[in-house]
C-alpha cells in the first residue's frame, strides 16, 4: 500500500478527532463560554450541517484544483478553523470554527478517498478505502478519549491546540507525501483540468443515487441506535456510569478490527458484504432491543454492532466505484450522505423517546432503518454493482492522472 494511503488516513483521524471532541468536553465548553450544554450540543449539529452542505460547495470550488493543490488548502483551512476555535473569545466565533473545519473536512474525505484509490490497483481499492477511513476508526478509540483527558487537565483551549498541532503534523505529511510523483494506476477518476462539469455529468446515474439512499439508511440506523448507547447501559441495562466509557472503547475497538476485515472483503464482494452486514446490523439491534436488560447480551450486541457498523462504509465506497467514476466530488456527496443519516437516525430515535416508547426505542428505529436499507439493495443483487458504467466514465479519464504531482 502506499505511504499516501497512509498518510492521508492520519489526516482523517486529525480531522476527526476534532469533529468527535466537543462531544467529550460539553461541561468544560459550556462553563468556559459561558453558555448552556445545549448550546454547546448544537456545535455537533453545527458540524454536521456544515459537512453535509459546505463539503460539496467547497469541493465544487476545487474542481479544477490540482488534487494535491486541493489536500494543502484544505488542510490549511481546517488548521486555520482549529485554531480560531482554540482563541474563541465566545460562541459565535466557535460556532464559526466548527462550520469552516466541518465543510474543509467533508472535501478533504472527498479529495483524500479520490487519491488514495487512485493510488492503487482496482482490486486494492476497498482496502485503501479502509486505511483512510481506518482514521474515522481510531479517532473514536484514541482520539475523543485522549482529547478528554487533556480538557479535563488543561482546560478545553489545550485540548483544541492539541488537535490543531496534530492537524499540523498531518499537513506536513501530505505536504511531504503529494510532493512526490504518484502514478494514478486505478484510472478511475477523471483528470481535474476536466473541472465540475465532467463530475457533475454523472450524478445522472439512477445507481448513484440508490448508493447515497443505502448508505444514508445504513448510518442512519447506526446512529439512531449509538447515540443513546450510554443511557440504555445505564438506565436499561444497569451498568456503572464508570463502565460505559470501557464499553464504548471496546465497540471502537471492534469497529476497527471489522474496518479491516470488510476493507479486505469489500474488494471483491461488495453487494454481499452489504447484504449480510445490514442483514447483521438488523439482528443485532433487534437482539440488543430485547436482551437490553442483560448485560452479557447487551455487550455481545454491541460488539457485533462494531463490527459491521461502520465498517460497511469501505463496501459502500467499492460499490459506488462501480457504479460511477471515483472523484472528489462524487465521494464529497457521499460524506454529505454520511452526515444527513448522522442527523437524522438520532432525531428519530429521540422523537420515538420523547412519544414515551422508552429508551430501547432508537434500538428498534435502527433496526426498522437497517432493514429498509437491506431492502433497498434487492433491486441491484441480481445484477451486482456492474462496473460497466464506471467504465463506459471512465474512458475520457487519463491513465496518469496527477493526482498527487506538485503544483505548479
Amino acid at each position: 500500500m502506499p505511504a499516501v494511503v497512509y498518510v492521508l488516513g492520519l489526516g482523517i483521524f486529525a480531522m476527526t478527532t476534532s469533529e468527535f471532541m466537543v462531544a467529550g468536553m460539553l461541561p468544560e465548553l459550556a462553563s468556559g463560554l459561558g453558555v448552556s450544554i445545549s448550546a454547546i450540543g448544537y456545535l455537533v449539529s453545527a458540524y454536521a450541517v456544515a459537512m453535509a452542505v459546505g463539503g460539496p460547495v467547497v469541493s465544487a470550488a476545487l474542481a479544477r484544483a490540482s488534487r494535491s493543490r486541493s489536500l494543502m488548502l484544505l488542510l490549511a483551512t481546517f488548521l486555520a478553523g482549529q485554531v480560531l476555535g482554540a482563541v474563541a473569545t465566545g460562541y459565535p466565533m466557535l460556532v464559526g470554527s466548527r462550520l469552516i473545519t466541518g465543510a474543509a473536512e467533508a472535501a478533504f474525505f472527498g479529495v483524500g478517498l479520490t487519491v488514495a484509490i487512485n493510488a492503487v490497483e482496482p482490486r486494492l481499492a476497498g482496502r485503501a478505502a479502509s486505511v483512510v477511513l481506518g482514521g474515522l476508526m481510531l479517532s473514536s478509540v484514541l482520539g475523543l478519549p485522549l482529547a478528554t483527558l487533556l480538557a479535563q487537565w488543561s482546560g478545553w483551549r489545550g485540548a483544541f491546540w492539541a488537535v490543531a498541532g496534530l492537524v499540523l503534523v498531518a499537513g506536513l505529511a501530505v505536504l511531504a507525501a503529494v510532493r512526490r510523483p504518484i502514478r494514478s494506476v486505478s484510472g478511475t477518476a477523471p483528470a481535474a483540468r476536466d473541472g465540475l462539469h465532467s463530475e457533475l455529468v454523472l450524478f445522472r446515474n439512477r445507481q448513484l443515487w440508490a448508493v447515497y439512499l443505502t448508505s444514508m439508511l445504513h448510518i442512519g440506523a447506526l446512529f439512531a441506535a449509538f447515540s443513546y448507547f450510554a443511557a440504555i447501559f445505564t438506565e436499561v441495562t444497569g451498568l456503572a456510569s464508570e463502565l460505559v466509557p470501557v464499553v464504548l472503547t471496546g465497540y471502537g475497538v471492534a469497529a476497527v478490527l471489522g474496518n479491516v476485515i470488510v476493507g479486505r472483503l469489500a474488494d471483491r464482494y461488495p453487494m454481499a458484504v452489504l447484504t449480510v452486514g445490514l442483514g447483521a446490523l438488523v439482528v443485532l439491534l433487534v437482539s440488543f432491543a430485547l436482551g437490553a436488560g442483560q448485560p452479557a447480551a447487551a455487550l455481545v450486541a454491541v460488539a457485533g454492532i462494531g463490527l459491521v457498523g461502520l465498517p460497511l462504509n469501505s463496501a459502500t465506497i467499492v460499490r459506488r466505484m462501480r457504479v460511477v467514476a471515483n472523484t472528489p466530488m462524487i465521494n464529497t456527496v457521499g460524506a454529505s450522505v454520511v452526515n444527513v443519516g448522522i442527523a437524522v437516525g438520532p432525531l428519530l430515535g429521540g422523537l420515538a423517546i420523547s412519544a414515551g416508547l422508552g429508551l430501547t426505542a432508537p434500538l428498534w428505529i435502527g433496526a426498522a432503518l437497517a432493514a429498509l436499507g437491506l431492502l433497498s439493495l434487492l433491486p441491484y443483487l441480481r445484477r451486482g454493482a456492474s462496473p460497466v458504467a464506471a467504465g463506459q466514465a471512465n474512458q475520457t479519464a487519463a491513465v496518469h492522472d496527477p493526482v498527487c504531482t506538485p503544483s505548479t
